[in-house]
């Protein structure tokens, strides 16, 4: 597979976060290779203050090393991608500041690029806080593949910043053009949201959940979760349990709440995600103890250290449909469950996760099930 991008600032060696061989996914598309070869041919002044929102692995920060951007990004993966692909090429630590979504950003935007997320939500928050650093001589471009850039996505623009507009397709890929307009009367952030859970789900009934923006399902319980609230596993004594891809912390908040002994560890790759269940486990008082982290999946987490695992996996890396996280994740708890400890997951039926729990952990058995989703269990012998 060709790993190597093209830009006029020269050939790019790009991979994802974790290097895996046999991935077949690229680090970067055509939106970014329209994005940099506008910027190149229309001369656009690079000596300000650049920021970068969005970069999926990297790509247009590396591209753009020399002019000293700032990245701004919710995924721990995309930095970590971005940290090895700088290094790659020879970039100094620190020319490239990385920032996360839950960072202040700058004070002043002087060229604002932004690859459109999938979550308009996200887009929405972020500018948001980038607004008042944005003044009317700032460059706006925003870049994605067509299938990503709703009319919903330039009203947004057009809201928070200014008037906008698209350019023609090229490969499947537009951008978005926005003219700043300072004394624009710009909304006031409805994030992060709060809103009280439903009754009937075990020890979360009645209870707050706190979403900051880009959380999966950010203003209601979304079903799959509800199920697997319904059926969490009972027991107590002070495990130390693992809320693997943690979301909003609904779930890991839940068996607190059960279980006031238990040490829950929150983790996500999404800063937004950890700052939600952050926020989630304490607005309801527990009186247990967590920890939350950001970081990719178990990695770090000590071998034969956790009693029990919760899991719903994502099948999505942005546009791909994948089942690439899933294994990693199931591996990650493996490695970290003592023998006799559990792995629960929750997943839609189709995906056939049994097998994949069968051939790790060698069983699996289905604790609930209903006409679209599962719950399994799978025991580290």
């Amino acid at each position: 597979m060709n790993d190597r991008m093209t830009t006029p600032w020269g050939e790019l060696a790009l991979t994802r976060f974790p290097e895996d061989p046999r991935d077949r996914l690229r680090a970067w598309d055509a939106s970014d290779e329209y994005l940099l070869r506008y910027l190149a041919q229309e001369g656009v002044p690079l000596s300000g203050t650049v920021v970068v929102v969005g970069d999926r692995w990297g790509a247009l920060v590396t591209a753009l090393a020399e002019h000293r951007p700032t990245q701004i990004t919710d995924s721990h993966l995309a930095q970590e991608a971005t940290r090895a692909n700088l290094a790659r090429h020879g970039v100094e630590p620190g020319a490239v500041r990385l920032l996360t979504t839950q960072d202040p950003p700058p004070d002043r935007v002087d060229v604002l690029l932004v690859r459109v997320p999938k979550s308009l939500a996200l887009l929405e928050d972020q500018l948001l806080r980038l607004a008042p650093a944005v003044h009317a001589g700032t460059v706006v471009v925003g870049t994605g593949m067509a299938k990503e850039i709703h009319t919903s996505t330039l009203r947004l623009f057009e809201r928070i910043l200014g008037p906008t507009r698209t350019s023609l397709a090229e490969k499947k890929a537009r951008l978005i053009f926005c003219t700043p307009d300072p004394a624009l009367e710009r909304p006031a952030s409805p994030w992060p949201y709060a809103y009280t859970l439903p009754d009937g789900i075990g020890p979360a009934s009645g209870r707050t959940v706190v979403n900051h923006a880009g959380v999966f399902c950010a203003d209601r319980l979304d079903i799959g979760t509800r199920f697997f609230l319904e059926h969490l596993p009972g027991g107590g004594g002070g495990r130390r349990v693992v809320d693997l891809g943690c979301g909003n912390g609904v779930v890991g908040t839940a068996v607190a709440l059960a279980d006031p002994a238990a040490e829950v560890l929150f983790v996500d790759e999404s800063f937004q995600a950890v700052a939600s269940a952050e926020a989630t486990y304490k607005a309801n008082g527990v009186p247990g103890h967590a920890e939350f982290r950001v970081g990719d999946g178990l990695a770090g987490v000590p071998a034969d250290s956790v009693d029990l695992v919760l899991n719903n996996p994502p099948f999505h890396s942005h546009q791909a449909t994948t089942d690439a996280t899933a294994w990693r994740m199931f591996t990650g708890a493996r490695r970290a469950l003592r023998p006799g400890g559990e792995l629960w997951v929750i997943g839609n039926r189709h995906l056939g996760y049994h097998v994949k729990l069968r051939k790790l952990f060698g069983n699996s058995r289905l604790v609930a099930s209903d006409p679209k989703f599962v719950v399994l269990k799978a025991v580290k012998r």
